[in-house]
């Protein structure tokens, strides 16, 4: 098999990633291996239809009702992370499917206005203030990856969480953390609960290795070009979810990308929104009908930090693959 350097030694000039920095993968072969040995049944396609409801994956203890505040910050760059997230009032234990209410519905605008006035409001973030060698980021993942039985009825998306320590040579610690699988309807959670092997795995914590973390970008020109405006609102959703999810983001930098999104084509205004982790936020949406899905962005009010990025296919089962970045710090400690 090729190894990277390898692959890229051959590519030589031609390598689309040349000049881009790749970061370690979340889950080691063994996890994976490990994941696709928890079903009995393989995996098959999922399919496509259009949506009539927007409905999100979310676990029992962590289910969220939009508007409920869910989530307690004991943050202090001294120990890293505090946070926790708690079960809002009155939240059911087995409730697997959770709607997320956008403030503009079927009636949402154009997001340049109000992504432009957001930027020009900006205060500072915890991190703004402090300094270290490493950059800390503290997140989630639901939906990612997703199985789905033989039949085509009963879906599954595992779930982790991260803590990465990375320095700007590339070099630090990650620690992945394997969470409840989540489940788009209660016939999927009864069938995979039956067909699911349990899985006590403990966390893993993994040395980072070293490679050209380049520096984050603040002009308008380099950070388009960063974010892949040029090929659209989707991927420029990927890639904004990227780049807050590895840097630790100055005030500055946030505003402008705020108003590179305002200038890229197709992102709607959703207002006010409440995310998995029950923080409050305001959204963005992208709609990719060529490829049956939808992108959301939640960013802070006050900070313009993103707090959520989601990638939702656009069908009755609404799996989506969600990211909440729940911590963002910079540190002179490891773990």
């Amino acid at each position: 098999m090729f190894g990277e350097q390898r692959t890229r030694t051959l590519l030589g000039p031609v390598d689309p990633a040349r000049n881009t920095a790749v970061a370690p993968p979340r889950l080691s072969a063994r996890d994976l291996l490990d994941r696709a040995e928890a079903s009995a049944e393989p995996v098959v396609s999922r399919r496509h239809a259009r949506p009539t409801r927007r409905l999100v994956l979310t676990a029992g203890t962590l289910a969220v009702v939009a508007g409920a505040s869910a989530i307690v910050h004991t943050f202090d760059a001294s120990t890293q992370d505090a946070s926790k997230i708690v079960s809002p009032p009155g939240a059911q234990p087995g409730m697997v499917l959770v709607p997320v209410a956008y403030q503009f519905d079927s009636n949402a605008y154009a997001a340049g206005a109000q992504l432009r006035a957001l930027a020009s409001k900006l205060i500072d973030a915890e991190h703004d203030n402090r300094t270290g060698r490493y950059m800390y980021h503290h997140m989630k993942v639901w939906g990612d990856p997703v199985m789905t039985s033989a039949d085509g009825r009963y879906h599954v998306a595992f779930a982790d969480e991260t803590k990465v320590w990375q320095a700007a040579d590339g070099t630090g610690t990650q620690i992945t953390i394997q969470l409840e699988p989540q489940f788009p309807d209660q016939e999927s959670q009864d069938y995979w609960q039956r067909n699911l092997k349990a899985n006590d795995a403990a966390p893993a914590s993994v040395p980072l290795p070293p490679f050209d973390l380049a520096p984050l970008p603040s002009d308008r020109a380099q950070l388009s070009e960063l974010l892949k405006v040029r090929f659209g609102a989707g991927p420029v959703s990927k890639e904004v979810s990227t780049v807050f999810g590895r840097y630790a983001v100055p005030r500055q930098t946030r505003a402008e990308i705020l108003r590179v999104l305002a200038d890229v084509p197709g992102f709607l205004w959703r207002g006010e929104v409440t995310d998995r982790a029950g923080r409050r936020g305001v959204a963005i949406t992208f709609d990719d009908r060529e490829h049956d899905g939808q992108s959301l962005l939640i960013f802070d009010p006050n900070t313009g930090e993103l707090l959520a990025h989601e990638r939702l296919t656009l069908s009755p089962i609404r799996i989506s693959a969600y990211k909440v970045i729940l911590g963002t710090a910079w540190t002179n400690r490891l773990g």
